[in-house]
C-alpha cells in the first residue's frame, strides 16, 4: 500500500509544485543491481520455486477469501486515517472517495523504482485539484505518514514480546537501531527543555536560513506546516482515532499473510508472524524495485524459512500473499486512478460581486 512507504516519500515529493524529483542515477544503478541480485538468488532454487507453484495450485479457496477480504479492509482503514486528517482541517470527504485515492496511489506507489515518490506527488495533486489548501495537503500526507510509521512500529514492539528472548536475537540490530533512534530523541527533548540550548538552536537555524534562499524557502515551508498540525486538533485523546485506523491498515494485512499460510495447509509461526511481517515492510518500504518487486519476496520467503518454515512451503505463502496483496489490488487501483484522474474539477463556489452604491 502506498501508506506503507509514504514516510520517507513526502519529503521528497515536490508539495509547492506537485511534481517529484526524478530518481538519480545511483538509484536506478542499486535498482538494477538488486534485481540481478534477485535473479540469481532465484536460478538455484528453480527446484523450490517449481514445488511452490504446485502448492499454490492446491490452494483452498476459503483462506483466499478471508485474505482477500481482509486486505481490502486493510485499504479501507487507511483511507479513514486520510479522512479524518481532512476532516480535522475543514474538508469533507466521504469514505468512497478516499479509499478511491488511496487505492490509486497505491497502483502509482508500485510503477516504478521509488514509485513512493510519485504516489505522494499524485495524491497532493489530487488533493489541490479538490480545493484543499496547500499547506493542508502536505500536513494530511506528511502527518498520515508519521501514523502509519508509529503504528508500525507498535506492531514491532508487539511482535518483539511475542516472539520472546529467542526470536529477539533474529532482530537484534533492527532492535538496536529502534532503540538508539528512540534514545537520541529522548536527549533531544531533554536537552531542548534548556532554554540556552533552545537559543542556541534558533540561532543556528535563522544563519542557515540568510546563507541560502532554498533553505528559507524551506524554512517557511516547515513553519507554515507545523501551524497547520497545531491547529487541526490539540492535544493527544483526538489522535488516538487515526492512529486506530492507523493500526488498523497493518492488522488486516498481517491476517491477510495468515490466510495466506492458512490457505496452504502450512503452520502459522504465530511466535514470529509479527516480527517477520515488519521486517520486511522495512527494506519493501524503500521502493528500490517497483512495487518492491524481488524485495518483499526474498526478504519474507528469507524470514519465514529462519522461523521454521520449509522452503517450498515458505516461497509458496510468500507467492500467494503478494498476488493477494500486491498483484489483485492493482487493476483495481488503476482503474480508480483513470477514474480519478478523469474526474471534472469540482466547481468553485461563485465570486460574489460587489454590490452597486444605492441610487439616490
Amino acid at each position: 500500500m502506498s501508506g506503507r512507504s509514504q514516510t520517507g516519500a513526502v519529503r521528497r515529493a515536490g508539495w509547492e509544485t506537485g511534481g517529484p524529483p526524478p530518481p538519480g542515477t545511483l538509484w536506478w544503478l542499486g535498482a538494477a543491481l538488486l534485481a540481478a541480485a534477485v535473479v540469481l538468488v532465484a536460478v538455484p532454487r528453480r527446484r523450490e520455486l517449481a514445488q511452490a507453484y504446485h502448492r499454490i495450485a492446491e490452494v483452498h479457496l476459503l483462506p483466499v477469501a478471508v485474505a482477500v477480504g481482509c486486505e481490502a479492509l486493510s485499504f479501507v482503514c487507511f483511507a479513514g486515517v486520510y479522512r479524518w486528517l481532512l476532516a480535522a482541517g475543514g474538508v469533507r470527504w466521504s469514505l468512497r472517495r478516499t479509499t478511491a485515492v488511496v487505492v490509486a496511489a497505491n497502483s502509482v506507489s508500485g510503477a516504478l523504482p521509488g514509485g513512493a515518490a510519485f504516489s505522494a506527488a499524485w495524491f497532493y495533486r489530487q488533493l489541490r485539484r479538490r480545493a484543499v489548501e496547500p499547506v493542508l495537503a502536505a500536513a494530511v500526507l506528511v502527518m498520515a505518514g508519521a501514523l502509519s510509521a508509529l503504528s508500525l512500529s507498535a506492531v514491532f514492539v508487539a511482535g518483539a514480546v511475542a516472539a520472546g528472548p529467542a526470536g529477539l536475537r533474529t532482530v537484534l540490530l533492527p532492535l538496536g537501531g529502534l532503540l538508539a533512534v528512540l534514545a537520541i530523541a529522548l536527549t533531544v527533548f531533554g536537552v531542548s527543555r534548556f532554554a540556552r540550548f533552545r537559543t542556541a538552536v534558533r540561532r543556528a537555524w535563522a544563519r542557515a536560513g540568510l546563507r541560502s534562499r532554498r533553505i528559507r524557502r524551506g524554512q517557511r515551508a516547515l513553519a507554515r506546516l507545523i501551524e497547520q498540525a497545531r491547529s487541526l486538533q490539540p492535544g493527544l485523546r483526538p489522535w488516538l482515532r487515526p492512529f486506530t485506523y492507523a493500526l488498523l491498515n497493518w492488522t488486516p494485512d498481517i491476517t491477510c499473510l495468515a490466510a495466506a499460510l492458512w490457505a496452504l495447509d502450512v503452520g502459522v509461526p504465530w511466535h514470529g508472524l509479527l516480527l517477520v511481517y515488519v521486517l520486511t515492510q522495512i527494506p519493501g518500504s524503500l521502493r528500490l524495485t517497483p512495487g518492491s518487486l524481488g524485495v518483499v519476496e526474498t526478504s519474507l520467503s528469507a524470514l519465514l524459512v529462519l522461523y521454521g518454515l520449509p522452503s517450498a512451503s515458505a516461497i509458496a505463502a510468500t507467492l500467494l500473499y503478494r498476488a493477494i496483496s500486491f498483484w489483485a489490488p492493482q487493476p483495481v487501483g488503476w482503474a480508480s486512478w483513470l477514474a480519478v484522474t478523469l474526474q471534472a474539477h469540482p466547481p468553485h463556489p461563485p465570486t460574489p460581486r460587489p454590490a452597486r452604491p444605492a441610487r439616490r
